[in-house]
Order: structure tokens, then C-alpha cells, then sequence
């Protein structure tokens, strides 16, 4: 997008970012009132935990969808945009004065443990006016400028719009949530930090943490325990520097020291288990795609 038509979008922009959301809007089949926060499952899995939420709980969805009203560019079409990226999708429709956005992001990719949003699924959650403000002009300034930005790069930008609405719309319900859940999120955070260490254990966790081996244990007591989740992260950080071709030219085996494996062979045998291929494979596979879906852009 460049000469007028990039002014006439801004133009545009700037008329519609948020106007006082007052009302309770005008769009026939909105579910979320205007200055609500709706956090819920994304996807098919969305209806069967609505439905039948507590058989459910221990379920952990691959993505959650925020949905929220907000005003948006005058040239948004009618039937609204879908933008969808890597593990994260944006998909905005305009309604009268306050139109519809649905942000979907990976649950794996917050820090927000899905065990502290749970309680708030499907529940709509009042939204502070500058709130509603910032996230209505970053959706809006992105819908602008999409066409000229790097996909890979849009993704933790959304990830972090998603995290920083989270936190700060949710900051009262999150504070209140028990103290195993917030010593948890202070355990990952720590293990994300220091991912690269192979020398990383959960006695070391637990000293940097000021806790003890058995408390830290009882943090990660619901899933593959302390160990597991230090490997699911490796693995994790390991297919996002796998898809990006930024990384494309760099070798397997220093992908997996940046990732903590001891040694390449054992990086490959894991993450094989684990994600069912090779490394290798993996790579050659998302770059191959990327690549198609940039030439069908272009």
C-alpha cells in the first residue's frame, strides 16, 4: 500500500480509532457487549467447552480467542478481514459504530497458564477505557499495514497484544488466583529464561525460585512433571527457530544448543519423538510452505 491510497487508509484510521464507546452497539448476532472482554476456546473445541465445561477441565485447547468490540478503519469491508499468520489469526468485521475483533493466539505461547484462565472462560470481563483505546489502535494500525509486514514478525506482536490485554484486563481476577498457579508461571517463566542451559534441573529451579525440589514438583504435578515441561519447551523454542527463515542457513546442531539439548543426536531423537519428524524434516516442510504461501501473495 503506498501514495494516496496509504493516505486515504490513514485517513480513515485516524477518523475511527476508538470513539466513545458508549451504547451497546448496533450489530445484530454480537455476543460481546461494547467495553467487554470475552476469553474462550478456539475453534471446535469452543462449543464443547461451553457446553460441557467441567468434564473438560483438564483439557488444555491448542489456541484461545479473545473477542472484543472496538472501532475499526471506515474501509474495512463489510464482511470483514481474516488474517491469519503462524499459530495466530486476526479476523476483524466491521458494525455500525463498534465492530467485532477476534484475536487467536497459541495457549503454549503465554505466560498466562490456561489453568488461571479457565475461571474466566466464556465469562465476559469489564475492559478499562484506555484499555479499549490501545488494543483498538494497535488492531486498527495493523489492518493498515499488514500487506507490507513480515508474517513471522506479526505473530509475537499479537502474542503480546493477546498477553498484554490478558494481564491488564484480567489483573484483579489473576491476583487472585491460587499461589501454586502464580509460583508455576514464576517456574516457567524462569525455565524460558534460561532454556539454553543443558545444565538446567529442577533443583536449580527450585534454588533460583527460593522453594523447595518437593513444592516445585507439586507446581507441575498435573501433566509430565518438571522434567516434561522443560523438554515441551525446548521443543517448542526449537520448531518456532525451525519455521523462521531467518534461521534457514543455521545448522541443526547449533539450533539445538540455542535450545539446551546436549548434542544434536539427542536434540533429533527427542524431537522426533515428540513432534513425530525429524528436524530436519520439519524445517523443509514449514520453509516450503512459507515459501508458497509468500510466492501466492506476491
Amino acid at each position: 500500500m503506498s501514495g494516496p491510497s496509504t493516505s486515504r487508509a490513514f485517513a480513515a484510521l485516524s477518523s475511527a480509532l476508538p470513539a466513545a464507546a458508549a451504547g451497546n452497539g448496533d450489530s445484530a448476532g454480537d455476543d460481546v457487549a461494547v467495553g467487554y472482554l470475552v476469553v474462550r476456546a478456539s475453534g471446535a473445541s469452543a462449543a464443547r467447552m461451553a457446553i460441557d465445561a467441567p468434564t473438560v477441565a483438564a483439557r488444555e485447547p491448542a489456541q484461545i480467542q479473545l473477542v472484543m468490540r472496538a472501532s475499526l478503519p471506515k474501509y474495512v469491508p463489510a464482511r470483514g478481514v481474516s488474517l491469519s499468520f503462524p499459530e495466530c489469526a486476526l479476523r476483524a468485521r466491521p458494525a455500525g459504530r463498534s465492530g467485532t475483533v477476534m484475536l487467536t493466539v497459541s495457549t503454549a505461547k503465554l505466560s498466562i497458564s490456561f489453568a488461571e484462565l479457565r475461571p474466566l472462560m466464556f465469562r465476559p470481563v469489564p475492559l478499562d477505557r484506555s484499555l479499549q483505546t490501545l488494543f483498538a489502535a494497535a488492531v486498527s494500525h495493523l489492518l493498515v499495514v499488514s500487506g507490507s509486514l513480515d508474517p513471522h514478525g506479526i505473530k509475537p506482536y499479537l502474542t503480546g497484544l493477546a498477553e498484554l490485554v490478558l494481564r491488564s484486563a484480567l489483573r484483579t481476577e489473576l491476583s487472585r488466583a491460587d499461589a501454586i498457579a502464580t509460583r508455576r508461571r514464576d517456574a516457567v517463566a524462569h525455565i524460558k529464561e534460561h532454556l539454553s542451559d543443558p545444565a538446567l534441573t529442577a533443583e536449580r529451579i527450585a534454588e533460583a525460585l527460593f522453594i523447595s525440589r518437593r513444592r516445585l514438583y507439586q507446581l507441575f504435578d498435573d501433566g509430565d512433571g518438571v522434567s516434561g515441561r522443560i523438554r515441551q519447551l525446548r521443543i517448542d523454542r526449537a520448531k518456532e527457530l525451525l519455521g523462521d527463515p531467518a534461521h534457514a542457513n543455521r545448522g541443526i546442531g547449533e539450533i539445538s544448543k540455542q535450545c539446551g539439548f546436549a548434542n544434536a543426536a539427542h536434540f533429533s531423537r527427542t524431537f522426533r519423538k515428540v513432534v513425530g519428524e525429524t528436524p530436519r524434516d520439519y524445517r523443509d516442510k514449514l520453509l516450503t510452505d512459507s515459501a508458497k504461501s509468500t510466492d501466492d501473495t506476491s
